[in-house]
């Protein structure tokens, strides 16, 4: 694959021979898709947009061929913690659970979290991002005061620094309870005047048969209250654990219906529905489909928290109702979420790893059927831009793989893709780890 034989000039014209791809990725599959779901077709460029997608037998013979080799568009990641990223040389998790995590990222985000050493860290992400294929990101900020008032600015540059590569979007994170009084005010003003999405973390737990706490309504709609006044979208962190008395996902849904929001919202997590009763799940699925709700799974970080318990193995995955809310008409994603950091001590922002391991986790198989959209399209209308989709007038940000099928995709890291940017071969390479030592590195005693 690292010969194939396409123009590098800019403004290029030239066809992509006998290519697959999911025929849920293209808007009209030129070939019936086969029993995996993929379709065969060539691909033409031009001046760096796809000019058209044809039938198999189109292109030129003399036009470089993918032999069959399965052609998708970049991956969209909507759900990432860029600022943690790649501490954990210096703040590891000593249990591997959620209040470790909790602790270790405070503690290293007290003594470490700088100007320099956050944008070291948040460029070296991006950069193995856009070398695994990645074009769009969302990345949550800890927004916390003072810490907002550096890390928005920071992040606002490095958008900036990226444009035309990754499309960056930013992304409040910070307790419900912060956005209260007129720490929320100033909070809510800089994801505004940033561009941002407002987003928070609901803390609901203990057991089903407790009420809620009587605060946490009127908390919710001072929060939904905030985004409608500067007319932000949201992005919530909802239900991130085992308890089953963390119900905030419903009232979400409800407040939204309620206000008759009009913005975009996409939630994260979700994990405690799995365990409430199944009465509780029907109504709070009916009522997230009737908000258009959006979810995203983050199934490597929950499987690596949820359920952990020293010298036990874990009963349970820690992951959502992704079948039932594809069912119940709701849009899932997948993505990264925490990278080498306190909450997930792996990961390389790879969306095919994620992809590829979410299809095991989840079961997104025996038919893959539309799965593969919840690592390109759905994620790309969650964060409203147009990418994730093969279709005439897109550009030609493509990800050119040497496997056929799908279980050849999934079987192997896919380390030989070859990524097109603007029709042009990328010459992006995965950056050396090496390179944070500077920054993560642990003082020797």
């Amino acid at each position: 694959m690292q010969s194939l034989l396409i123009p590098r000039p800019g403004g290029s014209r030239f066809w992509l021979r006998d290519a697959r791809a999911p025929a849920c990725l293209l808007d009209a599959p030129p070939e019936p898709a086969d029993r995996e779901g993929l379709t065969r077709f060539d691909l033409k460029v031009e001046d760096g947009r796809i000019a058209a997608v044809a039938p198999l037998g189109t292109a030129p013979v003399d036009a470089p061929s993918l032999d069959g080799g399965q052609l998708w568009p970049g991956f969209v990641d909507a759900h990432t913690h860029l600022d943690k990223g790649h501490i954990w040389p210096r703040a590891p998790n000593p249990a591997g659970d959620f209040a470790g995590a909790v602790s270790s990222v405070m503690a290293d985000r007290d003594a470490h979290w700088a100007e320099a050493e956050m944008e070291a860290r948040a460029d070296f992400a991006l950069r193995a991002a856009y070398a695994h294929g990645t074009t769009a990101i969302r990345t949550h900020l800890d927004s916390y005061l003072p810490l907002a008032r550096m890390s928005w600015p920071l992040f606002t540059r490095l958008r900036e620094a990226w444009a035309g590569r990754i499309t960056l979007q930013l992304c409040s994170i910070a307790p419900l309870e912060r956005f209260q009084g007129e720490e929320g005010e100033a909070l809510a003003d800089i994801v505004a005047q940033s561009g941002g999405v407002l987003g928070m973390v609901t803390r609901l737990g203990g057991d089903f048969s407790a009420p809620l706490p009587a605060d946490f309504q009127p908390m919710l709609d001072r929060f939904f209250a905030l985004a409608e006044a500067r007319g932000l979208d949201l992005d919530l962190h909802v239900d991130e654990s085992g308890e089953t008395g963390a119900r905030a996902l419903r009232e979400i849904a409800a407040t939204a219906l309620r206000r008759r929001f009009k913005g975009r919202i996409q939630l994260g997590h979700c994990c405690a529905l799995t365990l409430q009763p199944e009465a509780h799940q029907r109504e709070t699925l009916a009522l997230m489909a009737e908000a258009g709700l959006r979810v995203v799974v983050l199934p490597m970080c929950n499987m690596y928290l949820q359920d952990r318990m020293p010298g036990r193995t874990p009963r349970w995955r820690g992951v959502t109702l992704v079948q039932e809310m594809r069912a119940a008409g709701i849009t899932v994603s997948l993505a990264s979420d925490n990278t080498r950091d306190g909450f997930h001590a792996y990961g390389d922002l790879d969306m095919l790893e994620v992809y590829r391991e979410a299809t095991r986790i989840l079961h997104l198989d025996h038919p893959f059927a539309a799965w593969p959209r919840a690592v390109t399209a759905e994620p790309a209308a969650a964060m409203g831009i147009e990418a994730g989709r093969l279709r005439v007038g897109a550009p030609a940000d493509l990800v050119l793989f040497r496997a056929r099928h799908m279980t050849e995709l999934l079987s192997r890291p896919q380390s030989d893709r070859v990524l097109l940017r603007g029709g042009q071969v990328s010459d992006a390479t995965l950056p050396d780890w090496r390179e944070l030592d500077a920054w993560v590195t642990p003082a020797r005693a």
